[in-house]
């Protein structure tokens, strides 16, 4: 058998575990199904010729912040982050509206004149976590269990700051959106970041999220790499193959080999098989089962059949005749735009668990606004998605008429916007599982962050990325910290497999 290390699939936490295992000593070899590697993180001219649209993620704060990146020196493969004037920004009904800056003074000033004391507010909330920050990282962007972050916290800060955390991550945003803010523009404004995930405002853990995204925009920032996403994939495999490592796409993985439990390499579709005594699977549950069949215990597959994925997502892409004319100042500069209006209308449709909103929350991408590259001169790209419920919903009958839902509601706050579409382009949940089968039904997230699922993802464990067929490892987003693109699962189960091979040759 093969001493050498398969990984399955070529996404951000496929590269990042084989870019580990490749660090350590191992040959490497990525089989992906795709004709790309690259998973969620692909650029395409989907509309017309010359508009370059990020075909799933586009901005990446966890990114930034990941210290599984940073130590791969990506833009010695050509990784360049652009950064928008504004991370994010929130309009509100009658033109106004608060943005996330870098700069926390900038925000406040933002936030004061949605609310006049909701920045000094934010100020005093955000400073002492970005005094922090490296702890609070080390804390959300770790392998698990996230020990280090915690440790840091305490042994500097003594066991409040500590405690504080922890609160976070137990209550909703809502609650917390209470306490910093006077101002409901302010408190819609927070709300958004929540909604980056599938746990709405008024569930337990929204808080965690709506904080930490925005305390990233101080921290890092909110940036796409310059070009489109793609871009940072072709710097993972630049990475891969200045190690020695391989990528081979067109090779779709059916089958996990063992013999006397433990892994003998794969199985291709077409028949080939292919010898590795180390196989990391960046999957989702679902098709680790299917690849595995009866190798797994039962008690090990009952627990991934468990696994719940978030809600379904509808994406809709534009190629514009000019930029988005949103009322709202900050919109205007921002990379990304929460769309939805004041905190009351957040609340109702965010909470909606049945079925689809007629004034439905968007994320709104305008990435062409600080990257002139992605689009011909004078026009621009801009993305938008939106969550819903996948099995109370018909998503092939209501496809036409939720597009025409998300137009309008655009529309609302930027008067027209219509007007300025050349050509869009449109995927369902079915159509995103379709392009990407870790995208369970058309679940962008990874599966849901509902608060029993956040730490223990995808079983309760010490160590996630160890399944209990020796030497196979599950490397995705469905292994703590979960979802974004920051490849901290990846590079956690690659660093599990070689301690584990180290201490059987000893």
């Amino acid at each position: 058998m093969s001493a050498r290390a398969l990984v399955v699939g070529a996404g951000p936490n496929g590269l990042a575990a084989a870019i580990a295992l490749a660090d350590g000593g191992r040959e490497v070899l990525v089989l992906e199904a795709s004709d790309r590697p690259g998973g969620a993180v692909r650029t395409e001219e989907l509309t017309l010729s010359g508009f370059h649209h990020d075909v799933f993620s586009s901005v990446y704060p966890a990114g930034a912040a990941s210290p599984v990146f940073a130590r791969m020196e990506l833009e010695r493969h050509g990784l360049r982050w652009v950064h928008p004037q504004a991370c994010y920004a929130h309009p509100l009904p009658g033109g106004g509206g608060a943005g996330l800056y870098r700069d926390p003074a900038r925000t406040a000033a933002s936030l004061d004149a949605v609310h006049a004391g909701d920045g000094e507010r934010w100020v005093a909330f955000a400073e002492p976590w970005l005094r922090h920050f490296r702890a609070l990282r080390d804390t959300m962007l770790s392998g698990f269990p996230p020990v280090r972050g915690p440790v840091q916290l305490v042994a500097r800060h003594g066991p409040r700051k500590a405690v504080e955390l922890a609160r976070l991550l137990l209550m909703p945003a809502q609650g917390l959106g209470d306490e910093l803010f006077e101002g409901s523009g302010s408190r819609a404004w927070l709300y958004g970041s929540a909604m980056h995930g599938d746990t709405p405002p008024s569930a337990a853990g929204s808080a965690i999220a709506a904080a930490y995204l925005n305390l990233l925009g101080h921290a890092v920032g909110w940036p796409s790499p310059e070009g489109g996403a793609g871009r940072l994939a072709e710097a993972l495999v630049g990475r891969l193959r200045e190690l020695g490592g391989e990528v081979r796409t067109e090779a779709r993985v059916a089958q996990v080999a063992t013999d006397n439990g433990r892994v003998t390499g794969v199985r291709l579709a077409d028949g080939e098989g292919v010898d590795g005594a180390i196989v990391v699977a960046d999957v989702m549950p679902r098709d680790l089962l299917a690849m595995c069949g009866d190798a797994l215990p039962a008690d090990y597959a009952t627990a991934l059949r468990h696994y719940r994925q978030g809600q379904a997502t509808i994406k809709v892409d534009w190629a514009l005749d000019g930029p988005i004319p949103w009322e709202a100042r900050a919109a205007r500069e921002a990379g990304t735009v929460h769309v939805g209006g004041d905190e009351p209308e957040v609340l109702e449709t965010t909470s909606m668990q049945s079925r689809l909103a007629e004034q439905p929350f968007l994320l709104v991408g305008q990435q062409s606004l600080a990257d002139p590259s992605r689009a011909p001169e004078g026009k621009h790209t801009a993305w938008a998605y939106t969550h819903g419920p996948h099995r109370t919903v018909d998503w092939a009958a209501e496809q036409d008429r939720h597009v025409e839902r998300i137009e309008g509601q655009i529309e609302r706050f930027a008067p027209g916007f219509r007007d300025l579409i050349l050509a869009r382009h449109v995927m369902g949940p079915a159509d995103l599982e379709r392009r990407d089968p870790n995208l369970v039904d058309g679940d962008v997230g990874g599966g849901s962050y509902s608060l029993d699922q956040v730490l223990f993802r995808p079983v309760p464990s010490l160590s996630p990325y160890r399944t209990p067929l020796r030497g196979l490892y599950l490397g995705s987003a469905a292994t703590f910290p979960g979802g974004a693109v920051h490849g901290v699962p990846g590079h956690a189960a690659g660093r599990v497999a070689l301690a584990e091979a180290r201490l059987r040759r000893w």
